[in-house]
């Protein structure tokens, strides 16, 4: 089975083209810009009036893009799906001075003024324009995809919204595969929704990129033999924990990585442990929340991943830096693999 996997961070997006009958570390790599990156700079270099057409996606730079650009003076229109990109709910989007072009409806500007940038969260012509200059035909069974998506209520903030979810599902303990979605989401995950439009000609498994890269973890040849341990993906802008036993999570907890210091980590990771650390805490510390299935108690140590993964050494914990096929930068990919190969019962150890 080939299995095209790409993990869309804030900073990068990580690909890896994968096949079964290969050993995984000879799969075929990439690690390049996010698309939310490279949006923003195209964004950055026009002197023009913006149309932004195309679906739901990451916001990140191209919410300071757009800021950027109005703040020039210049228009920005964006489409319904478009334009969650910046915000869900579109009176808020509206408010920042985008106007929202209905569906089916064109802007009434002039091509000369006016530039059209299509967004999305996966540009599979692009890739396989990459791997085409290196002989590499993009052929693939299944494609998989991680975003993050913290869904959407209009009646809940999407810190405890979140939360709620991940309850939800961790009514009992999961094991991490368990969080990947195939072909359809619910419709509360609009990014997640914007990515299965764009490729809805494939088979997709699509997932959250936190627990797709904890799930990756899971695939490192140190970390199979452990029992219990904590995994923490240490990303640009968010942070999650998650603590296994007998390879399954038993509680989570997730914060803004700018405001975690080493005492909180300490912290917050010895009472996720202990089963004592509750939503309102990490809530109440300006992070996205936790849940507790059960205790672990003692654990062996701390698996690391992420790109700013390097704040756990200053921790007392001992740590182990994740490298799925041989790779720090291919938990998420590594995860997403995983996740198809429980789901078509392929049996393959990655």
């Amino acid at each position: 089975m080939k299995i095209l996997a790409i993990d869309v961070g804030a900073g990068t997006q990580d690909i890896m083209l994968y096949d079964s009958e290969q050993p995984i570390e000879n799969s075929y790599k990439m690690v390049l810009p996010s698309p939310t990156r490279i949006f923003a700079e195209k964004i950055r270099k026009l002197n023009n009036h913006l149309y932004l057409s195309g679906e739901t996606m990451g916001g990140g730079s191209i919410n300071k893009g757009i800021k950027n650009h109005i703040h020039k003076g210049y228009r920005v229109l964006m489409t319904e799906n478009s334009a969650r990109t910046v915000r869900d709910d579109l009176n808020r989007v509206k408010s920042l001075g985008i106007e929202i072009i209905p569906s089916g409806e064109h802007p009434e500007i002039s091509e000369m003024e006016l530039t059209e940038i299509e967004l999305k969260d996966v540009d599979l012509d692009a890739i396989e324009e990459a791997f085409d200059r290196f002989d590499v035909e993009l052929d693939f069974d299944y494609l998989g995809v991680a975003v993050q998506d913290h869904g959407y209520s209009e009646s809940m903030g999407d810190r405890n919204f979140r939360f709620n979810k991940i309850s939800e599902k961790l009514e009992t303990s999961q094991p991490p595969e368990e969080f990947a979605f195939f072909n359809t989401a619910p419709n509360y995950f609009t990014r997640m929704n914007g990515v299965l439009r764009t490729l809805n000609e494939y088979e997709v498994a699509i997932m959250d990129s936190k627990f797709a890269s904890i799930c990756g973890a899971t695939c490192d040849e140190y970390v199979k033999d452990l029992n219990s341990f904590v995994a923490l993906d240490v990303g640009n802008g968010h942070t999650l924990a998650a603590a296994f036993k007998d390879g399954k999570i038993c509680g989570v907890f997730e914060h803004h990585t700018g405001m975690l210091t080493t005492d909180k980590i300490n912290r917050f990771v010895k009472e996720l442990a202990l089963g004592t650390l509750t939503h309102e805490q990490l809530h109440g510390d300006g992070g996205h929340g936790a849940w507790v299935v059960e205790p672990i108690g003692d654990f062996e140590c701390l698996v690391a991943t992420g790109p700013r993964r390097g704040i756990l050494n200053e921790t007392h914990f001992n740590v182990h830096n994740a490298a799925p096929a041989g790779d720090v930068m291919m938990a998420g990919p590594a995860g997403l693999i995983k996740a198809i190969h429980c789901k078509t019962h392929e049996d393959h150890s990655l």
